[in-house]
């Protein structure tokens, strides 16, 4: 998702706030997920989950993250996200922009 890596760009620059992106599930205090989740996909998806520490965040990015949006009723996606996992985001739009994802992120902050 292009609009993720705009975030790192100099004009958004996320890492200002102190968010950066981690590339090992180890490293990292939360997981964002675009996109469908495909069966083929979901193992990969509980596995990076479960690597991660506690407390773990879920950020659901796009509609089609989190209800499948246009997806639905296609053949490679049979569960949501939020069926799979606890979301603690949601961020609407297909795509969101990045000034939504940084909204979205400002909100959660403060709610931790």
């Amino acid at each position: 998702m292009s609009e993720l890596s705009a975030l790192n760009n100099t004009y958004y620059d996320i890492s200002r706030y102190g968010i950066t992106f981690a590339a090992s599930p180890r490293h990292a205090d939360g997981i964002i997920v675009t996109g469908p989740v495909a069966i083929n996909m979901k193992h990969a998806l509980l596995k990076t989950y479960y690597a991660m520490a506690e407390p773990r965040i879920v950020i659901a990015c796009g509609t089609c993250t989190y209800e499948n949006g246009v997806y639905k009723d296609g053949y490679s996606v049979k569960e949501s996200l939020s069926e799979i996992l606890p979301v603690d985001l949601f961020i609407p739009g297909c795509p969101p922009s990045p000034q939504a994802i940084i909204y979205g992120l400002f909100l959660l902050l403060e709610k931790l």
